[in-house]
């Protein structure tokens, strides 16, 4: 196996393990999908055109991964979905899922803190440029 070849399948199999999580993050309410689809992207851009291309042009998370690999903006109400479904699932964790060492429950807390603090802190729309003045 060549070396090219074999970087294009780490980048793929990146961006595929990625994509895998965004899916999960579909079903899980304590993971958010798009942040995952988002470096699926950086790694597809790395070495797969098509699945770049198929996220980017997504019918239902297209425009945020676009708005994001523009501008490096998170709309309001994405930040606002992805915080409270955060928060919803760590409650559950805590109350529902007792089979979960205290311990590791707050490691995911303080993931999810550090996680929920970088998206709160991300532009909500793009800068405003001389021509978008009245």
């Amino acid at each position: 196996m060549t070396r090219e070849l074999f970087i294009k399948i780490l980048w793929r199999s990146l961006a595929a393990f990625f994509v895998l999580l965004g899916l999960i993050g579909i079903a899980l309410p304590v993971m958010p999908t798009v942040p995952f689809l988002i470096a699926a992207l950086w790694a597809a851009s790395k070495g797969w055109p098509r699945l770049e291309s198929w996220l980017i042009n997504h019918p239902k998370y297209g425009s945020d991964i676009q708005v994001w690999r523009e501008y490096r903006v998170i709309k309001r109400r994405s930040k606002a979905y992805a915080l409270i479904m955060m928060a919803c699932g760590y409650v559950v964790l805590w109350l529902f899922v007792p089979q979960v060492a205290n311990w590791l429950k707050v490691i995911v807390g303080l993931v999810l803190i550090t996680v929920g603090s970088w998206l709160a802190s991300r532009p909500e729309s793009p800068p405003k440029t001389k021509t978008d003045s009245p």
